[in-house]
């Protein structure tokens, strides 16, 4: 195997979806119940985009496809994480009274 840039990030795009997996245990550890931080998301995206860009290189069409379907999920989450976050704090702003 020849260390080339591309292989070294491979292992980072790796490294960065494993982190996901490592948040999502110590936060359901710390709360002792299955817990999905928002920071799992980001990892996933991360490492989903560079894993995707690596499998592009590769010209792996099954990890393409993996790894796109999976980059629209961790998308869909972050968006809908967005939108309960505004609803929260626009419901709970105070009301005017004119």
């Amino acid at each position: 195997m020849t260390w080339d840039y591309w292989v070294i990030l491979g292992f980072v795009a790796q490294g960065l979806f494993f982190m996901r997996f490592f948040i999502q245990w110590i936060s359901s550890e710390r709360k002792k119940e299955s817990h999905i931080p928002i920071a799992f998301w980001y990892f996933s995206l991360a490492g989903g985009a560079l894993l995707l860009v690596y499998a592009i290189k590769r010209q792996d069409p099954v990890f393409i496809i993996g790894q796109a379907t999976g980059l629209i999920i961790y998308i869909r989450n972050l968006m809908l994480i967005a939108k309960s976050k505004k609803q929260y704090r626009f419901s709970s702003s105070p009301q005017q009274i004119n």
